[in-house]
């Protein structure tokens, strides 16, 4: 019962005595009289027809792998860092009901995922085709995070976000692909199914005009694990490492993989746990020397390609400065002997 003007009404009058005006989020249900409707994406009052431009695909297509992005993390993407730009943008594809908005409070980033519609839209250009086969009602479940997750894909991204900043500052970088969708990366070795939280190639043009692709996977750690799992995961990288599979998988002859294998970058949340992984893959059997990289978080989000990377071998060989990515070192020599060990 609710009091209306000194009137008790019962329930299902009070349904009839307003309408909700405010859009409806996802399953969230919208009165209309007397009827409960539950409406998907935006209220259809307020979507507009878009014309949509490849800059929009490219964005809601990496916006499906991703699962959540910043406005941020969008303009920079996808808008050449223009953020102003990318809000006018987004608001635009907002108001189409092609993407929707997490709930936030006042003072967080907003966190934008695919709407129903921006998947029909993404399955109508053939896109959805190239990724693993799921219908659309469990496509829109997996845009639902919980929080933990939430901030840890974020910081992923944020990875993604400096890497692809820094290529554009280098005339002799660019960025193939870099995906963050662990399921498009996992496989199974040493009898361990490992799912990286990225992978990504890049090209790097030689003064010769010769064309050098590297390839990498992202681990970020958020010390939440014991450096036992961090070991075993390394572990299963290295048995891969030492296998045929990644140049079959990916189209690389073996002859261009024995001259530059895959590295695994571990990025992690402080100093002291980088140095303590370092030691505790020096003590594997065998150990683990130049296959894995390290560096923390705070110095790959603002120079990935800097001299930020530690190695193992480093530790061993008490070298007192970091590695840069890309840099020809004996460290990469070294890792094409680990591996063919």
């Amino acid at each position: 019962m609710r009091e209306v003007r000194g009137q008790w009404l019962p329930l299902r009058e009070q349904a009839s005595s307003y309408t909700r005006r405010r859009p409806a989020k996802w399953g969230v249900p919208v009165w209309r009289g007397s009827r409960r409707v539950v409406k998907w994406g935006m209220s259809r009052f307020r979507q507009k027809a878009i014309q949509l431009q490849e800059r929009d695909i490219a964005f809601l297509r990496g916006l499906f792998e991703c699962r959540v992005m910043t406005t941020d993390h969008a303009a920079s993407l996808n808008f050449d860092s223009h953020r102003e730009y990318a809000k006018k943008r987004l608001q635009k594809l907002k108001s189409a009901g092609l993407i929707a908005e997490r709930s936030r409070k006042q003072f967080e980033p907003s966190v934008l995922f695919l709407s129903r519609l921006g998947l029909a839209t993404l399955k109508h250009q053939g896109i959805l085709e190239l990724y693993p086969a799921f219908d659309i009602a469990t496509l829109t479940r997996r845009a639902h995070v919980s929080d933990m997750t939430l901030r840890h894909e974020l910081a992923v991204l944020d990875l993604k976000v400096a890497f692809h900043v820094a290529a554009r500052s280098h005339e002799n970088l660019s960025i193939i692909e870099f995906t963050t969708w662990p399921r498009l990366n996992q496989f199974e070795a040493a009898g361990v199914v490992i799912k990286p939280d990225a992978f990504f190639r890049i090209a790097d043009r030689q003064p010769d005009g010769t064309v050098e692709e590297h390839s990498f996977y992202v681990e970020l750690d958020r010390s939440t694990e014991p450096l036992g799992s961090l070991c075993e995961r390394a572990r299963a990288y290295a048995a891969r490492s030492k296998s045929d599979h990644f140049p079959v998988q990916n189209c690389i002859s073996l002859t261009e993989y024995e001259k530059r294998p895959f590295r695994v970058l571990y990025v992690l949340r402080s100093r002291e746990r980088r140095d303590n992984i370092a030691r505790r893959l020096l003590a594997t059997t065998p150990p683990i020397l130049s296959l894995v990289w390290l560096a923390t978080f705070h110095e790959t989000k603002h120079d990935p390609f800097g001299a930020i990377w530690v190695r193992p071998i480093d530790y061993k060989m008490d070298a007192q400065a970091g590695t840069s990515l890309l840099k020809k070192t004996n460290g990469q020599a070294a890792v094409c002997r680990e591996i063919h060990d």
